[in-house]
């Protein structure tokens, strides 16, 4: 497998609308988070399957693929990185897909693109290590980073590891990013089907300063009257 004929697999599902749909949604235009990304008009599913008939491509070519202008093109080379770390035979292997991620940080800048890779290679990765290589991208300058620092410990909530959620969501309670509220919210949520507790716990203390999409998304399963509680500040 080639990177030529993986983008040409590829581009057997553009189209021209539905590029121009998705240059809007993902915020491309002067000012957005997205400005500038260029897009061909594919969706996720059929990217998942170019990526299973692709997952061939050599490492070193998929981070090639990785600096694409192309968001589909861009998102395929991590789709093919998360196989790889998934089929990986040796910890060697698997630590090779995990450095070659955090290398190139600076090309997975958009929220699709961490939300579907870091928590499969980075969280995966440091399921049974030091979180502390997190806890630095936390405290990035580069949102994307700091959206891979807490989107990488839904790995560890599905395996009941709840800690470094609730202190990875401390340390961006402040951030300025609503796509770091969208994301510190979405994992508090996961961390309250696993355990209510302990996300009470951590609300009861931040719920009045934490930024309101950040609180929304935290008790979105809550009962209608508890999270009206909540959201009035009366709990």
């Amino acid at each position: 497998m080639s990177i030529a004929k993986a983008k040409k697999e590829l581009r057997k599902y553009a189209s021209k609308k539905k590029a121009r749909d998705l240059s809007w949604f993902f915020k491309t235009g002067k000012g957005g988070y997205g400005e500038g990304d260029k897009f061909i008009g594919i969706i996720v599913p059929n990217i998942r399957k170019v990526a299973k008939e692709c997952q061939d491509l050599p490492l070193q070519e998929a981070i090639k693929l990785l600096k694409s202008p192309i968001h589909e093109e861009r998102l395929l080379a991590l789709l093919i990185m998360v196989l790889k770390f998934q089929k990986a035979q040796t910890e060697a292997q698997k630590k090779a897909v995990y450095k070659a991620y955090l290398t190139n940080t600076k090309y997975i800048n958009n929220w699709d693109l961490v939300d579907l890779s870091s928590h499969e290679i980075i969280g995966s990765f440091l399921l049974k290590k030091s979180k502390k290589e997190l806890y630095s991208l936390s405290k990035s300058e580069s949102l994307w980073e700091r959206r891979i620092s807490i989107v990488s410990t839904y790995r560890f909530i599905r395996n009941g590891q709840l800690k470094d959620t609730l202190k990875i969501a401390r340390i961006l309670l402040k951030d300025s990013y609503d796509l770091i509220h969208k994301a510190v919210g979405w994992m508090l949520r996961e961390v309250g089907k696993r355990d209510l507790r302990a996300l009470e716990s951590f609300l009861k203390c931040h719920y009045k300063s934490m930024p309101r999409t950040m609180l929304r998304y935290s008790i979105e399963k809550f009962p209608e009257n508890k999270r009206l509680r909540y959201l009035n500040g009366k709990v």
